[in-house]
Formats: C-alpha cells, sequence, structure tokens
C-alpha cells in the first residue's frame, strides 16, 4: 500500500507537472506555426537512437514517485531532461533532477540530485525497416546527495541504441554500460531495454518496456516493466502517464510518474 504521506507528496509534484505543461501548451497554442514534431525520451528507460530536430531545443520535465526500495521507503523527485542537436547526426545532453523529498525510514530528507552531461551520435541512420544505430555517452559532473533508485549511479556511462518502426509499432532498445563507485571501488554495470509504443485512437497512444539492470555491490539484479499512455497534445507536446512495476526483490518496488516533452517552437536563429 502507499502511505498517505508519499501520495500526498506524489500528488503536489504532479500537479506542478500538470501546470509547468499548461505552461507549455500555452506558448503551443499562442504560436500559429509550432514547427517541427518532438522526439519524446521519457518516459521510458530507452532512449530513442533517433535524435532531435536540429537547431531546436527541447525539456523532458516530469516527476516521479517511488515507493519501497533499498535506500528508501518513499521517494518523491523532479526530473528534467534538455536536448539540443546542432548538427543531423549530434545531439548534446543535460540530466537533472534538482529536488528530491525522501522518506529513510527514522526521518525525511530534502536533497539535490545528481547532473550528468551526454551526447549522442548517430551512427547509422535508419531507412525502411532499417533500424537507426546510435550511441551516447554521459559523465555524472555532480552526484547529488539524494538516495537513489534501484538502477543506482553511474559515474560514466556508454550506451548503444536502435531504433525502428515496424508498422505502426515503433520500437527502441538499448545496451547500456555504467561505471558505479562505491567508496574506491569501481565496478561495471550493464543493463537491457526494450520499450515498444503504438498509436490507440486520435491523439492517444500507448507504450510498454521492459528492463533489467545488474546490480554489482549488491550482487542481484533489479527488472522492471513499465506501462504508460500518453497524449499528443500538438506535434511539440506530448503529455505522459504511467507506472513501473519492479520485478525482483532487489527492485524498486512502484514507481508513479507523469509529465511532458515540449520541444520549442522557434529554431535558434544560429541554425
Amino acid at each position: 500500500m502507499i502511505s498517505t504521506s508519499t501520495a500526498g507528496r506524489v500528488c503536489a509534484v504532479l500537479l506542478a507537472v500538470l501546470a509547468l505543461s499548461g505552461c507549455a501548451l500555452g506558448q503551443a497554442d499562442s504560436d500559429a506555426d509550432a514547427g517541427p514534431a518532438a522526439n519524446p525520451g521519457r518516459p521510458t528507460v530507452s532512449t530513442p537512437a533517433t535524435l532531435t530536430p536540429v537547431g531546436y531545443l527541447q525539456f523532458e520535465t516530469g516527476a516521479l514517485g517511488a515507493k519501497r526500495s533499498g535506500e528508501f521507503a518513499d521517494r518523491t523527485a523532479f526530473n528534467e531532461v534538455i536536448k539540443f542537436t546542432p548538427f543531423s547526426r549530434l545531439q548534446l545532453l543535460v540530466e537533472t533532477e534538482p529536488f528530491v523529498i525522501s522518506d529513510l525510514g527514522d526521518h525525511n530528507a530534502r536533497d539535490p540530485g545528481g547532473v550528468a552531461l551526454g551526447m549522442q551520435v548517430v551512427l547509422l541512420p535508419g531507412k525502411g525497416h532499417r533500424p537507426t544505430i546510435a550511441a551516447s555517452y554521459f559523465r555524472s559532473v555532480y552526484g547529488g546527495t539524494a538516495p537513489d533508485l534501484d538502477i543506482g549511479s553511474s559515474r560514466n556511462s556508454g550506451i548503444l541504441l536502435f531504433s525502428t518502426d515496424l508498422g505502426k509499432f515503433h520500437v527502441d532498445t538499448n545496451y547500456i554500460f555504467n561505471e558505479q563507485i562505491d567508496q574506491a571501488v569501481h565496478r561495471g554495470q550493464f543493463g537491457q531495454t526494450l520499450s515498444i509504443s503504438h498509436p490507440l485512437k486520435g491523439r492517444l497512444g500507448f507504450g510498454g518496456e521492459f528492463w533489467h539492470f545488474t546490480q554489482p555491490f549488491l550482487k542481484s539484479n533489479c527488472a522492471g516493466l513499465l506501462l504508460s499512455p500518453t497524449w499528443t497534445v500538438r506535434p511539440n507536446l506530448v503529455l505522459d502517464a504511467g507506472f513501473n512495476r519492479g520485478l525482483t526483490s532487489t527492485s524498486t518496488r512502484w514507481e508513479f510518474f507523469a509529465g511532458f516533452t515540449y520541444l520549442l517552437p522557434k529554431k535558434l536563429k544560429t541554425f
């Protein structure tokens, strides 16, 4: 069962996210030409191999409430990913979790999460049924002090990404290689994700994902099943909500999330 305090925190954060999405919608509606479509990377663990439109900023904003994990009883957080593609095969990324509220059992804590900088390069553009293949690298520039989810945190991360369309089904799969550090001990972490999405009716879509990561310091594995409907308000604004259910004893038991992806409709003047 989810505690009343957890539910209250999650609802408050989700209301804030909805308010932000309303602001984004107002901006989108004020512009007759929304420009190209957004390319959402949230809410799945998987990241698309395809990039955002060249010259545009994309914001992926959301909140996540988590229940029952190794480092906490409850956890509620904002998260933000900013993407910018200066060239057709290169994308720059910033990932951050600026604010986290945690129930640690004997006390509550308010901490900043981590910040990571990254880049993604398309190795082979997709065509027809041939998948887009890309590679990305992330480096943590600030570890934060908030407790981690089951996946943990990494200093360096490399990802091999594949994306393709099979009829009306869109498929993303990632193969992830992380460096995790506990005090002076460095160990490798390996992960795999498979995400499949499909339009349902009109602007409504639905996606599901299975993901798995090793937990090198626990000598265990975490895995989850994620389900999420999406609503395309405009081509450059997509709302999402859903949940993830942990599948192993060392996985975070429940995660609930909501957010939006917003591509700024104005191209930067230098591009």
